[in-house]
C-alpha cells in the first residue's frame, strides 16, 4: 500500500481507511473515464447516445470523474499534516492551523452525502432500466461498489480526526514535584 506521511497519534487503521476512502472513486472514475473515450463497457449504443459520449457528454463525464476524486482524496487530510495547518501554497492561510470544527462539519456531510450515494447505488443498480450486456451490468455493479464504503470509512476517520484533535493532553504537573 502506498505509504503515507501521517501524524504522531494516528493508528493504523486510521491511515489504512483514510487511503481506501481516498481510493474508493477510482474503478468507477476509470469507467467513466472509458465511456468518455469511447471504450466500450458492456453498454448499448443507445446508453452512449443518451451520455452523448464519446462528444460533449465526455466533459461531463471527466469533470464528475475529477470532482469525485478530488473530495475523496479530502479524507487523507484527516490524517496527515495538511488537515491540521493549512499547506504552504494556501494564500492567507498557511500556517495557520485548520479548524477543528469546520473540518469534521464538513467531513461529516460528506459522510452523509457519500453513505447516501451508496444507498441510492444500490436501490438504483437494483431498479435501472439501462440497456447493458451481462458482463456489462456485471462491470458496473464490480466498479460502483467500492462507493458503498466511501461514507462508513470517512465517518470512522472523521470520528477519530475529532476525538484526536480535541482530547485534552495532560499537563505536566508542579516543577517542584518530588524534589526536596
Amino acid at each position: 500500500m502506498l505509504r503515507m506521511k501521517t501524524l504522531p497519534g494516528v493508528p493504523p487503521w486510521a491511515e489504512h481507511a483514510a487511503m481506501a476512502a481516498a481510493l474508493t472513486n477510482v474503478p468507477s472514475a476509470l469507467w467513466r473515464l472509458a465511456i468518455a473515450a469511447g471504450i466500450p463497457v458492456g453498454l448499448a449504443s443507445s446508453e452512449y447516445d443518451q451520455m452523448h459520449a464519446p462528444g460533449w457528454g465526455s466533459f461531463y463525464l471527466v469533470g464528475l470523474s475529477l470532482a469525485a476524486e478530488f473530495f475523496a482524496v479530502l479524507a487523507l487530510g484527516l490524517v496527515q499534516s495538511w488537515g491540521e495547518t493549512w499547506p504552504r501554497w494556501m494564500p492567507y492561510l498557511r500556517g495557520r492551523p485548520v479548524p477543528v470544527l469546520m473540518a469534521t462539519v464538513l467531513a461529516g456531510f460528506g459522510t452523509l452525502a457519500t453513505t447516501a450515494f451508496g444507498a441510492m447505488f444500490v436501490y438504483t443498480s437494483l431498479n435501472a432500466d439501462m440497456r447493458a450486456s451481462t458482463w456489462g451490468a456485471w462491470l458496473l455493479n464490480i466498479v460502483y461498489a467500492p462507493l458503498l464504503l466511501w461514507g462508513p470509512l470517512l465517518g470512522a476517520v472523521t470520528v477519530h480526526y475529532y476525538r484526536r484533535r480535541t482530547a485534552v493532553t495532560p499537563r505536566p504537573g508542579p516543577s517542584g514535584y518530588g524534589s526536596h
